[in-house]
């Protein structure tokens, strides 16, 4: 198993889901709460379907990539690499703005849950249904983003789909610590920690995402010399080049290589890479820069007390 190919998967199922994890327990101790322990089976089948369903949009992902590597399609590999990137830019969008909601929306979540369960379970012949649905829902956004973020770096094979595995065995295990034996996790600090880390991981999808569109623009103008001007940055006296990140700004491969130890750690868990070109250096910049603050403005802010608190009697 290739560690720094399971590491970020594992971070990112991990915390996707602990999150869906949380729902679901929420939900099974409403069920428990109201009398409704029957309806647990739609419960754990709305856990089983939103699986599947983000596994089956996985290898949609996994084999459009794949057809398009083997196409004889004179096109197909600037395809492959725009198609990268785009979901590359989807993966960084839904997973930044989750982390911020997510943050944002923690402490609330409980009583949101209890209140779709509890609608749920007015309408009497539906109820089943709507616990089916609110599960379902949950699970497919946090297995739609880390699928979407495993594409987005065509990572396929053994060691990202252990890595994944073993992130939902975490969550599992998270889930039934907390729920099913009433153990003590300050969720607040885990999720504070894992969202650090999951912004430093979404920042290197960020210098992925543009090394892709880089490589199109730069196989294109390979290819026809009518889209030469693409590049609009070549340096023919460098070794090494882009063609639209501009000059390199960072080269540490003889000292700090990113595809050896401890190279591949940093690479796994800060987003690090040995060869960073300018437009590259920017977009990371730029990303923690407005993302990261968002994050801790989010952490830090306290919570909202509600205006419309009800008044005691006056005095008689």
């Amino acid at each position: 198993m290739i560690f720094s190919e399971a590491v970020p998967t594992f971070v990112i199922t991990l915390r996707e889901g602990v999150e869906a994890a949380l729902v679901v327990g929420i939900v099974l101790a409403c069920l428990k709460k109201a009398e409704q322990s029957n309806l647990n089976s739609w419960v754990y089948a709305g856990v089983a379907a939103g699986i599947a369903a983000s596994g089956f949009v996985g290898v949609l992902f996994n084999g459009l990539l794949a057809a398009l590597s083997t196409s004889n399609q004179p096109y197909a590999p600037v395809i492959k690499q725009l198609l990268e990137g785009v979901l590359g830019v989807v993966a960084i969008a839904m997973l930044s703005w989750m982390l911020i909601w997510m943050t944002q929306q923690a402490r609330f979540l409980k009583t949101e849950v209890e209140g779709a369960v509890t609608a749920a379970l007015r309408e009497n012949t539906q109820a089943g249904w709507g616990v089916f649905g609110l599960i379902f829902i949950a699970v497919l956004r946090e297995g739609f983003e880390t699928v979407l973020f495993v594409s987005a770096q065509f990572q396929q094979g053994l060691s990202p789909a252990l890595g994944a595995l073993g992130g939902l065995t975490g969550a599992t295990i998270f889930g039934a610590l907390l729920f099913k034996w009433g153990v003590k996790i300050d969720i607040r600090l885990f999720f504070k920690f894992m969202g650090i880390l999951l912004l430093l991981i979404v920042a290197g999808l960020a210098v992925s995402a543009l090394k892709h569109f880089d490589q199109a623009a730069a196989i294109l103008s390979q290819m026809d010399s009518k889209y030469a001007a693409i590049c609009v940055f070549y340096d023919r006296t460098a070794a090494l080049h882009s063609c639209i990140l501009g000059p390199m700004v960072w080269n540490a491969a003889g000292v700090l290589p990113d595809r050896q130890f401890p190279g591949v750690i940093l690479k796994a868990l800060f987003g690090y890479r040995d060869r960073i070109y300018l437009l590259q250096a920017v977009g990371y910049t730029i990303f923690l820069a407005t993302i990261g603050s968002l994050y801790f403005q989010k952490l830090d802010s306290k919570p909202t007390l509600p205006t419309n608190k009800t008044q005691p009697a006056p005095p008689h």
